[in-house]
């Protein structure tokens, strides 16, 4: 099986920095895209960046400017740092990743989602 944990959220100040991290573990043959989305309370999850296997990467225009996100792939691991965060940024943050599993003889790729990490931006 395949298991994505995020880390990294919390409570800041407007204005603000926080690094969100999200490591994939378990029979990964390979990961392809990966990317963050949030859901703010009360609305529907969004994109909020994504970035290929080769580092391609592509943000939300909300985001753009502020938020950066990059992976290390001998890590297996996906990261979104925060800058200038504004209390609309505040939201549950989900990491994303399509992964290809070897399971023998056969690969199988599918979306996998993390459980989620709260990012608050209030003074």
């Amino acid at each position: 099986q395949v298991q994505l944990v995020e880390s990294g959220g919390g409570l800041v100040q407007p204005g603000g920095s926080l690094r969100l991290s999200c490591a994939a573990s378990g029979s990964i043959a390979r990961i392809n895209a990966m990317g963050w989305y949030r859901q703010p309370p009360g609305k529907q999850r969004e994109l909020v960046a994504t970035i290929t296997s080769g580092g391609s990467t592509n943000y939300a225009d909300s985001v753009k400017g502020r938020f950066t996100i990059s992976r290390d792939n001998a890590k297996n691991t996906v990261y979104l740092q925060m800058n200038s965060l504004k209390p609309e940024d505040t939201a549950a943050y989900y990491c994303n990743a399509d992964i290809t599993r070897y399971t023998s003889p056969n690969y199988y790729t599918a979306d996998y989602w993390g459980q989620g990490t709260q990012v608050t931006v209030s003074s």
